[in-house]
């Protein structure tokens, strides 16, 4: 059964705080998401595997770890969900990196697939789902869907703000995976937009409106 993880950090909740506030520039919103994505990705990825190498240190052999396995997979929900590529490439430069086109329908608030490309070798890898808002769950469960139809099997799905009801649906349709939260938010509001949250983090990445 995957969990839900809600970060606790100190710094994790400093630089939400910073994120939220409509006062951020666009430059600014970039970097604070990439700080906070890096922060969750070092918690997001303790459960990868190690196996043992053997190694030669200027003083005397040893052995060490590394990461055992196929290179992770992360996928990005586009477009918001590029800003979180570059934190998880900084953690293991090595993973191959997907995407999954998704738009919401301003009047159903349903998502709508547009595009799906995935590595290779899919079904062998850790897969990191990542997109910066959790709202309804509904685009976030269209991709795994996505993601599981071509293969994939370890699945964790990361958001930097997430609200109750979306949390409950992704949950409710996929029991199996790991859901790691920067911070969980209020409620929805009549918009399906998360409160108090922080906007639409695409635009606030892109500095588009």
């Amino acid at each position: 059964m995957g969990k839900l993880h809600v970060m606790e950090h100190p710094l994790i909740k400093h630089k939400i705080s910073m994120l939220r506030d409509e006062s951020t520039n666009t430059n600014a919103f970039r970097i604070l998401a990439k700080e906070i994505a890096i922060l969750m990705g070092y918690e997001a990825t303790k459960k990868l595997k190690l196996k043992s190498i053997n190694i030669t240190t200027p003083i005397c052999d040893t052995v060490g770890s590394v990461l055992d396995g196929e290179d992770i997979a992360v996928v990005p929900i586009l477009r918001a969900g590029l800003g979180m590529v570059d934190s998880m490439l900084t953690l293991v430069p090595t993973a191959k990196v997907g995407h999954i086109g998704l738009y919401r329908d301003p009047d159903t608030h349903e998502p709508v697939e547009y595009y799906c490309k995935l590595p290779k070798k899919i079904e062998d890898r850790e897969i990191f789902v990542v997109d910066p808002m959790l709202a309804t769950g509904g685009s976030a469960i269209a991709a795994i869907d996505f993601v599981k139809k071509h293969g994939g099997k370890k699945i964790t799905a990361m958001f930097l703000i997430a609200a109750p009801e979306g949390i409950d649906a992704l949950q409710n349709a996929h029991p199996d995976v790991d859901i790691y939260v920067a911070a969980k938010d209020e409620k929805l509001n009549k918009n399906a937009y998360i409160v108090p949250g922080l906007g639409d983090a695409g635009d606030r990445i892109y500095g588009t409106k």
